[in-house]
């Protein structure tokens, strides 16, 4: 039984020195974070592939049991929207191999204008996939969530290839007006969407958003606490990770919820000590 949890990322300028030890050079960063966290969000590879001597590194900080749930590039999702992009998505497959098993899923995070007139083209997308990967999809088009039909085509696609449908509940977010700089910038531009707490595989993903108000956080996660339990109690093995619109508290939340789960989960194994940020002292 395992559930594992992250962030959107593992460097974080309000983590150095508080969190993480201050002053580590960029290639021991995630290492450190990898002590707070078991899985993280690849969201930079949305923006660029990486180069093949950074995935390595990647790599040689973290255990083989670590999760990455990678971004594929925005060339892919939303300039070429899944059709005529192969050579793209050849080189980065290439330059995810050295990660191994820590590819928990490859995960197409496809534009709000992606509707269910373009299932088709999901559907060839998927269909020329290695199947050595496992995949994740995100959709923000209003009718996959509103609409039954088109709700029930996409779950049926998914689950022939084996694939997730991975829910971003902002809905915390979005339940009372923003009340932090952070908090104004998310309600710009992140996605107003319903909840949803269905799973379609074993491997569960989830992403949410709370508030930079910590008990409004933590409240607004106990359906997921719920859900992610009963997860657990039927065989799955979930991914959780948790965001506040500043992510200042972002690991230590992630744990937090870790720890939420097991309360309702007592065997679930807790999570290791993180690595402190000071150097030990003998006084």
């Amino acid at each position: 039984m395992r559930l594992h949890v992250g962030c959107a990322m593992w460097t974080h300028a309000r983590w150095q020195g508080r969190l993480l030890p201050a002053g580590l050079p960029p290639g021991e960063r995630l290492r450190a974070y990898a002590t707070w966290c078991e899985a993280v969000e690849g969201n930079t590879t949305f923006y660029a592939t990486p180069s093949r001597s950074t995935v390595e590194s990647w790599a040689r900080q973290t255990d083989p049991g670590f999760r990455f749930v990678v971004k594929l590039p925005r060339t892919i999702t939303h300039e070429h929207r899944l059709t005529g992009a192969d050579d793209d998505l050849r080189t980065f497959l290439e330059v995810m191999e050295p990660l191994e098993s820590r590819v928990h899923a490859l995960w197409l995070q496809l534009p709000g204008s992606f509707s269910p007139a373009d299932l088709g083209a999901l559907a060839a997308f998927l269909h020329r996939l290695p199947r050595s990967h496992r995949y994740a999809v995100e959709v923000r088009h209003r009718a996959f969530f509103e609409d039954e039909r088109a709700r029930r085509l996409l779950e049926r696609l998914l689950t022939g290839f084996d694939a997730e449908w991975v829910p971003f509940d902002t809905t915390v977010m979005f339940a009372s007006p923003p009340a932090s700089d952070a908090e104004r910038d998310a309600w710009t531009k992140k996605p107003r969407l319903p909840r949803r707490t269905h799973a379609l595989t074993d491997r569960p993903i989830v992403r949410y958003l709370g508030r930079d108000d910590e008990e409004r956080t933590i409240g607004g996660w106990r359906p997921w606490a719920d859900t992610v339990a009963d997860w657990l109690r039927e065989g799955r093995s979930p991914t959780v990770f948790i965001h506040t619109p500043d992510n200042a508290d972002a690991p230590v939340l992630a744990r937090r919820f870790h720890d939420d789960v097991r309360a309702r989960v007592p065997e679930l194994e807790p999570l290791p000590e993180p690595m402190p940020a000071e150097p030990l002292t003998l006084f």
